[in-house]
């Protein structure tokens, strides 16, 4: 009878024990750092929505958002292994493949790049072709000698006399009604319009034919080689994030954002979800029966040939090794819109 009980008690403690262990692994998570490359704002909302309502959890994973900003470096810590994804271009993973530098876009949360043209709303600028007729094209260094080049080659007028360096700060462009600004769609228009009093023309060059894939999970090429599932799981609960940080209760996400830019304000993020949805950026194009992050061969090769075209990129390229479509257009998530 003793013998008995003991059998059973330690049959008992083995099944506990085990038990333990199995709670344990269960709550083991693999731990994960996305470095942005700007500061906190609505239009990294997806991220920290998914760090926020536990769906990073959800998929096993312990997910840190680092912020990006002025003096960050996040690219460079994903070069050197500090960081695990980041949140890149396209332009520049074709520039890494140049330099020979392994990063790979494996999703594209932004299905239309947000950069826009700005100008005076009494001008007579109703198209975007109509910007050529302006004086002055306010611009930064990057978009001189990318989208401009583009707009020279395809759109008449464009030249290099009426581009001025633009230095972040909108003064110049509102007291000049014959200039135009360069802009992101969900930022500049926003900030204009609080001190002029008006509110500027926009044009978003995603639809007048300069289409990027923009806020990129960027990744390296060692991490998708040998880290498959944690690839595809923060790709997933990324796109998860997504659509609950669109349709569903953000206030949390939203919380961590003004935690991380104190500077943001509830207005700004308002307005920054509403010209997302309005425009497509996040939902436009194959994402919309896909999936939230879709990319194509197509749509990434056009862009390639534009940069071809313009002399940013040599034809010989090989572009397809900054990108793989093998994590994406799954539909993850689609259920969670409302």
């Amino acid at each position: 009878m003793r013998d008995t009980l003991t059998k059973t008690s330690l049959f008992a403690l083995m099944g506990f024990a085990a038990s333990l262990g199995s709670t344990s692994a269960a709550l083991a998570l693999d731990e994960v750092t996305y470095g942005t490359n700007w500061l906190a704002q609505a239009e990294h909302g997806g991220f920290y929505q998914a760090v926020a309502d536990g769906t990073y959890e959800k998929y096993g994973l312990k997910v840190t958002v680092v912020q990006g900003g002025p003096q960050a470096a996040n690219r460079a810590l994903l070069i050197a292994g500090k960081v695990d994804f980041y949140m890149g271009s396209p332009l520049g993973e074709m520039d890494a493949v140049k330099e020979g530098i392994p990063l790979i876009d494996v999703a594209a949360i932004f299905q239309k790049d947000p950069q826009v043209l700005l100008a005076h709303p009494d001008q007579g600028i109703e198209k975007f072709a109509d910007l050529a007729k302006l004086d002055s094209i306010f611009m930064g260094k990057d978009g001189y000698v990318t989208y401009y080049e583009w707009m020279k080659k395809n759109f008449e007028g464009f030249t290099d006399e009426k581009y001025k360096p633009y230095t972040f700060n909108p003064a110049p462009f509102i007291a000049d009604p014959k200039s135009a600004q360069q802009g992101y769609l969900t930022s500049e228009p926003y900030e204009i319009e609080k001190q002029a009093g008006w509110a500027p023309k926009v044009f978003l060059l995603a639809d007048n034919g300069y289409n990027p894939y923009s806020t990129m999970i960027t990744t390296t090429a060692t991490m998708v080689e040998t880290k498959a599932d944690l690839v595809q799981r923060f790709v997933d609960a990324s796109a998860e994030g997504w659509y609950n940080y669109l349709y569903g209760d953000n206030k949390a996400a939203n919380d961590l954002i003004k935690k991380d830019n104190p500077e943001m304000t509830d207005g700004q993020i308002e307005y920054s979800i509403a010209k997302m949805k309005e425009y497509g950026i996040v939902e436009s194009g194959e994402a919309m029966d896909k999936g939230i992050g879709c990319m194509t061969d197509e749509k990434y090769k056009a862009f390639f040939d534009s940069m071809v075209q313009i002399g940013v990129q040599p034809a010989d390229l090989d572009y397809k090794k900054a990108y793989t479509t093998q994590f994406v257009c799954k539909g993850v998530g689609m259920a969670l819109k409302k």
